[in-house]
C-alpha cells in the first residue's frame, strides 16, 4: 500500500499485476478505503468490478451512478468530469477484452486520465502486464493505451514469515493450535497463494473442532 500511494501521489496512475486469487481485489478495495487520508490530492475513490459489467453501456452506467453524475458517455461524459477528481479502481480490468468491449474504452479512460491535472487517475488489477493482456494493441503494433499510462506494481506470493504470522494471527482467538510440522505443510503445499493457504488453514482447522465435537 505504502508503495501504490507513492505512485499515485507522483500523478501516476497504477496497475496491480498478479496470478488470480493473489490478493488484488482485497488490496484494491483496501486502498479505496485509504484514499482520504493518504492521497495528496483529494479524490473520489470509484471501484468497479468487471466481473459484474459485461460491455461498453454497462461500464459508462455504473461509472456514472458511481460518480453520482449524469448518465452518460464520450464528449458528455468528458463535460460531467471537469469538476470532478476520481481515483478509479477497476478490478479484473482484462475483462475489457470481452465480447462487448473495444479498445475505444481504453483509448477513452487513458485520454481521461492523462496529465497531473487529470479528472481520472486509475489503479487497476490484472492478472498480466497490460501489454500482453490486451492483443488488439499488438497486433495493431501499437502498446496498449492504458499500458502507456500505468506504473506496474506486481503482487508476488507470501513469504514464510508473513504466512506464519496469518496462521498464528488466525488463531489467536481460538483454543486450536497447529502442529509445526503442520504448519511447515502449509506453507509448502501453498506456494505463498494466500487463497491456497486460507483454504488449506481452514481444513486443518476443521478437523481440529470436529475431533474437539
Amino acid at each position: 500500500m505504502r508503495r501504490v500511494f507513492e505512485v499515485l501521489n507522483s500523478g501516476s496512475s497504477i496497475v496491480l499485476i498478479g496470478e488470480e486469487g493473489i490478493g488484488k481485489s482485497s488490496l484494491l478495495w483496501m486502498i479505496c478505503q485509504e484514499v482520504e487520508t493518504r492521497l495528496n490530492v483529494k479524490r473520489q475513490p470509484v471501484f468497479l468490478d468487471l466481473n459484474l459489467l459485461h460491455n461498453e453501456s454497462q461500464f459508462y452506467s455504473e461509472l456514472c451512478y458511481e460518480i453520482g453524475i449524469p448518465d452518460s458517455k464520450d464528449y458528455q461524459l468528458t463535460r460531467n468530469l471537469r469538476s470532478c477528481k476520481i481515483l478509479l479502481a477497476i478490478d479484473n480490468v482484462g475483462k475489457l477484452t470481452g465480447e462487448g468491449f473495444t479498445r475505444n474504452i481504453r483509448d477513452y479512460l487513458r485520454g481521461l486520465a492523462e496529465g497531473s491535472n487529470a479528472p481520472l487517475k486509475l489503479i487497476l488489477a490484472a492478472t498480466k502486464p497490460l501489454n500482453n493482456l490486451f492483443k488488439d494493441s499488438q497486433e495493431q503494433g501499437n502498446t496498449s493505451p492504458l499500458a502507456g499510462i500505468c506504473q506496474e506494481e506486481h503482487i508476488h506470493p507470501w513469504n514464510e514469515a508473513t504466512m506464519r504470522a496469518f496462521i498464528t494471527n488466525r488463531l489467536a482467538r481460538t483454543s486450536v493450535s497447529f502442529t509445526e510440522e503442520e504448519i511447515i505443510q502449509l506453507i509448502q503445499e501453498s506456494g505463498g497463494h494466500p487463497r491456497k493457504l486460507m483454504q488449506l488453514c481452514y481444513r486443518t482447522y476443521s478437523r481440529y473442532v470436529e475431533g474437539l465435537q
